[in-house]
């Protein structure tokens, strides 16, 4: 049985070369055959087939069975797979925090620590990032969402409220983009955490325990704002992080907002 490119690059993603990955598949439709047979059936030479069958055993894709001539039975698709993809995850998750270490260590020793972010993609990533950063504290203030926005922020905000991080948020009720109107407060209102709605500018803040921070604005057409014009401006600048801190801690305050 041939497999489209995808399912065998799936196959090497899982660590086997290009013979272990002719061998499986081949040995998918055999289920057990000795290695002459699985040979024939993956078109790998018989002069390698049992070290190939060999690396696919210690790999745990393939059980032998001992016997004159050995038999090898291969092991299910749905077992290997489920195995390979929780090791991928935890490897990946284990690079990712150590990576993430190094990389927020070296932040602050940026020397110029403020950057410019253009485009709606951008900015939506630095601020997933930023998010999940988060230790202590953070400040949100929505008043530009962009559509997809809102769905992604409830997902991303599960885990820093797992760790108890303390998460107030402000922000419009609805808000329009590209005359889309994004309804904020539906989505985000069940959130478990202090959110106040109200009719903010059309400007978007996020501060990460008082020491990172991500305003966004857009250029505006009326009562919606056009996406493509999005600029954000990402700092760690102490100073400006505390002033905006302040000013958010004052608009929090004020009796207001519900």
């Amino acid at each position: 049985m041939a497999l489209n490119r995808e399912s065998m690059e799936a196959l090497r993603l899982m660590g086997l070369t290009d013979y272990e990955t002719q061998t499986y598949v081949a040995l998918t439709s055999l289920i057990s055959a000795n290695a002459t047979e699985i040979s024939l059936a993956a078109n790998v030479p018989r002069s390698k087939v049992y070290q190939v069958l060999k690396n696919l055993v210690e790999k745990d894709f393939v059980e032998m069975n001992r016997g004159k001539p050995l038999k090898f039975t291969v092991i299910p698709p749905h077992e290997v797979f489920k195995r390979s993809r929780n090791h991928i995850r935890e490897t990946m998750d284990q690079a990712e925090a150590e990576l993430n270490m190094v990389y927020e260590s070296q932040i602050p020793q940026v020397p110029a620590p403020i950057w410019l972010l253009h485009g709606q993609e951008k900015i939506l990533s630095k601020e997933m990032e930023i998010i999940s950063r988060a230790k202590e504290s953070l400040f949100i203030m929505g008043g530009l969402m962009f559509p997809e926005e809102p769905d992604e922020l409830k997902s991303n905000l599960e885990k820093p409220l797992q760790k108890g991080v303390n998460i107030r948020m402000l922000t419009a009720p609805v808000c329009w983009v590209d005359d889309v109107e994004v309804p904020t407060q539906e989505i985000l209102k069940s959130l478990p955490l202090q959110i106040k709605f109200f009719p903010v500018p059309f400007i978007k803040l996020i501060v990460r325990d008082k020491k990172e921070m991500l305003i966004a604005f857009c250029k505006l057409s009326g009562n919606t704002a056009i996406s493509e014009t999005a600029i954000g401006i990402w700092n760690q600048y102490q100073e400006f992080v505390d002033t905006i801190s302040g000013i958010y801690e004052f608009i929090w305050n004020t009796d207001f907002f519900q």
